[in-house]
């Protein structure tokens, strides 16, 4: 059984930073997206980091123009836990924040995800 299961998070200052951790386990296939999404409230759930595993253990990271230069999506292949690492923030990045893992290629798309952990708050305060 796969479980994504979050934590970190909370309130925060501009300009302050959070890590967000995602614990997953069942996980079955070298060959997958994980991904990190956001929702603001009343707006649409939008991807901002993810991280691309190959079959020979490669790994590429890529962000939304939004986030770039201030988040920092990593993998701790060893203990299987996803972080965001979120520095700078901006009144704009308060949002719930959600792990997912896809097997095989990436999409933007959160419809294309099945694999979710619970979801984590963040607000960070003018």
């Amino acid at each position: 059984q796969v479980q994504l299961v979050q934590s970190g998070g909370g309130s925060v200052q501009t300009g302050g930073s959070l890590r967000l951790s995602c614990a997953t386990s069942g996980l079955t296939s070298d060959t997958k997206c994980m991904t990190w999404f956001r929702q603001p409230p009343g707006k649409k759930r939008e991807r901002v980091a993810r991280i691309v595993t190959g079959f020979s253990g490669s790994t590429y990271d890529d962000y939304a123009d939004s986030v770039k230069g201030r988040f920092t999506a990593s993998l701790d292949v060893a203990k299987n836990i996803m972080y965001l690492q979120m520095d700078s923030l901006k009144p704009e990045d308060t949002a719930m924040y959600y792990c997912a893992v896809r097997y095989g290629g990436c999409t933007a798309n959160p419809d294309g995800f099945d694999l979710w952990g619970q979801g984590t708050q963040v607000t960070v305060e003018s």
